[in-house]
Formats: C-alpha cells, sequence, structure tokens
C-alpha cells in the first residue's frame, strides 16, 4: 500500500460515473496502482467508516482555525478596552439615551461574550472529534474494535460509543449551532459599530483609508461596509444551522440524507466564519473612537441622563418613589420637547427644591458617579483593571 498506493481525481470521476458510487470509485482506482494486494483494503469497513471519521477530523481542525481566530479578536477588545477604560459616553436602551458608561466598558462586554464564544467552541470541538470505524450497521460483526481505537489514537480522536453506522449526527447539530451563535455575537458587535457610525451619533468610525471611496455618486460618503458586510456573513453562518438540526433524525442506523447538506455547509459555515472573525479583528484593532463627540452626545440633552439619581435622592429625603418619579419626569419632558436645561428645571422646581439643597444637586449630576465600578468590571472580564 504505501509503495504503490495513488490515485487520480480524473480516473476516479470516470468510475463514478458507472458505479455511481465515491467511495467504491476510489478504492477502485486505488486497486488498480496496488494490484492484488488491494484486497486487504477497506476489510470490515462501511463507507461511512471513512467519510465520518474524515468529517471529523475536518471539523476539529476547523474548530482548532476558528480558535484562533477568536484569540486575536480577543486581543484586540482587550488592548481597545483599556485604551478607552475611562472614557465616557452615553449608554443606550432601545437606542435612546440612558445613562452614562464608558466605552472601554462597552468592549469589555465584548471580550466577555467571545470569551464565552471561545468556550463553546472548544466544547464543540471536544463533541465532534469522534471516530467511528465499526462497520456496517455499527457492530464491530467484521472489524475488530481495536482497530477503531488505534486509528482513533492516531488522528487525536474519541472512539463514537454507538455509531450505528455514521456518528450520530446530535454532534454535528451541535457543531453548527456553535458556529451560528458566534456568528450572532459577530453580528452584534458589527450592528453597535454600524448605530455608531450613523452620522447623527459618529461616535467610532470604521478605519477609512486616504485614498478610499465610499460611494460612487457621493464623494463625501465614509460607509461603514465592513460591519455591514459581517452582518450578511453572520446570516450565511447560520443558514447552516437548521439543516445540521434537520440531519439529526436520520432512518434506522442510517441514509445518506444528511450527505448533501454537510457537503455544502462544512466548507461554508466554517470558511465563513473564519473570515468574519479576522474581518471583525481588523474592525475593532484599527477603530476610530472619538471620546469629544462622545461628551457632546453625553451633554446633549441638558443633564437628562442623571435623572434615576435625582430620583433616588428624592426617596431617600422622604419622598415616595411614585411622587419621586412624577416630579422628575415632570421637569424632564420639557427637556426633551422644548430643548431646556434638567438641572435648571429642577433648581426652579419648589417640590424639588424643599428636598435638595443646590449643593446636593451638584453631587446628583456627577458623571464619575456612574463610572465608579469599571475597575470592578474589568477585573471580572480581564483578571486586572
Amino acid at each position: 500500500m504505501w509503495e504503490r498506493g495513488a490515485f487520480e481525481v480524473e480516473r476516479i470521476d470516470a468510475i463514478e460515473a458507472e458505479v455511481k458510487h465515491d467511495v467504491i470509485a476510489f478504492l477502485t482506482n486505488l486497486s488498480e496502482h496496488v494490484g492484488p494486494e488491494a484486497r486487504f483494503v477497506h476489510q470490515g469497513m462501511t463507507s461511512s467508516d471513512v467519510l465520518d471519521t474524515c468529517l471529523s477530523v475536518q471539523l476539529t481542525r476547523a474548530a482548532d482555525i476558528l480558535i484562533e481566530d477568536v484569540d486575536a479578536l480577543l486581543a484586540a477588545l482587550e488592548r481597545r478596552a483599556f485604551e478607552h477604560k475611562d472614557t465616557p459616553t452615553v449608554g443606550r436602551s432601545h437606542g435612546i439615551h440612558a445613562e452614562p458608561v464608558t466605552f472601554g466598558l462597552k468592549l469589555a462586554g465584548y471580550h466577555a461574550e467571545f470569551q464565552r464564544a471561545r468556550a463553546r467552541l472548544v466544547a464543540a470541538r471536544k463533541e465532534i472529534a469522534t471516530c467511528a470505524i465499526s462497520g456496517a450497521v455499527g457492530t464491530f460483526a467484521n472489524i475488530d474494535p481495536r482497530v477503531e481505537e488505534h486509528v482513533a489514537a492516531a488522528l487525536g480522536l474519541e472512539p463514537e460509543p454507538v455509531s450505528t453506522q455514521v456518528i450520530p449526527r446530535d454532534r454535528h447539530a451541535m457543531f453548527f449551532a456553535v458556529l451560528g451563535v458566534v456568528a450572532s455575537s459577530v453580528e452584534r458587535l458589527a450592528t453597535e459599530i454600524r448605530h455608531l457610525q450613523r452620522t447623527e451619533v459618529r461616535e467610532a468610525e470604521e478605519f477609512f483609508s486616504e485614498k478610499q471611496k465610499g460611494s460612487s455618486a457621493m464623494p463625501h460618503k465614509r460607509n461603514p461596509v465592513l460591519t455591514e458586510n459581517l452582518t450578511g456573513l453572520a446570516r450565511l453562518v447560520r443558514m447552516a444551522v437548521v439543516p445540521a438540526m434537520e440531519n439529526v433524525a436520520l432512518w434506522h442506523e442510517r441514509d445518506i440524507s444528511h450527505s448533501s447538506v454537510e457537503r455544502m455547509i462544512g466548507p461554508d459555515a466554517t470558511v465563513t466564519l473564519d473570515f468574519a472573525l479576522a474581518r471583525l479583528t481588523g474592525v475593532v484593532d484599527k477603530l476610530v473612537v472619538y471620546p469629544e463627540t462622545m461628551q457632546a452626545n453625553l451633554d446633549k440633552l441638558g443633564g437628562l441622563i442623571h435623572s434615576q439619581r435625582v430620583m433616588l435622592a428624592l426617596t431617600q429625603k422622604g419622598v415616595s418613589r411614585e411622587d419621586s418619579y412624577r416630579l422628575v419626569q415632570r421637569n424632564a419632558m420639557p427637556v426633551w420637547l422644548e430643548g431646556k436645561d434638567f438641572r435648571a428645571l429642577l433648581e426652579a422646581d419648589p417640590e424639588v427644591t424643599a428636598a435638595l439643597s443646590p449643593a446636593e444637586l451638584d453631587g446628583l449630576f456627577d458623571l464619575g458617579y456612574h463610572t465608579k465600578h469599571v475597575d470592578t468590571i474589568f477585573r471580572r472580564v480581564f483578571g486586572r483593571a
């Protein structure tokens, strides 16, 4: 075998055109080179022993590449998070100004998410790293289980406990589901950057090179094309998840309804996610951040971002929560509708000033109050602050 083994793709294609079976076509072409001793090849095996074990090797190696991709992204996120650990920016809920955060804290949240993505990929790799060489319907009737154990050890796999005739497809479903979750995390960060790059926000944007052009019609455009691309790529990776789930329910000991699906989603989903992770790492690494615009946006609504502090301070002075909410909201609405200053309105409200002095109001508008636990969160995420 080692001396004479060889094959030609063109010859295999020609044989397969007649026999309509890819593994038999390969074995026939191989036997043309090896000669009579080829009768010992594939002894007691079935085609799925070859194909499923090979697919396990491919997917484990793909997982290794994806884990390396996530490691590179984590490094970029950590560097940028510490760079902007104390850069104040507004936190938004429903897309509306909520309370202050820091841009570094935003990135730390994504770092924590991709730590989970890495752990899921490691688990998916372990789940898929199995070997099946058990013969027709998986009984080892014509091949000794020691062969499977030997091959599994040589390939860095574990023997499949019960392979029927194929490796159970719940393993593959879990693998591709994890890819879909990781792709969704890619999309979440990409979407955040797209929102921050909007002209009305412009707190951060993709790097725009000197000779880059954003639009064929409008020379001024600087579009978030990379993160828009990532949003689309995430959809393609998730497209593999449902077919992988549907592959689980095979007939009896086996059928090949899964095969055509996996020949498509195997390379497509893994290669696409590999590309997406590498692209996202580049975006984060070169992301342009505008701290001055972040501060301007924080100040845009005349201090409304401190409304909860004012409400809570009123409750601490003996005002009921319902009345505290009513007083604060009464002064907040003119800021939205008429562009007035929240602090000035509070100072002019006798019900508010009856409970809170001007000095106390000063303290309630301190930005640093909202970021006093950033170090604590960073230690949780990175193990250091």
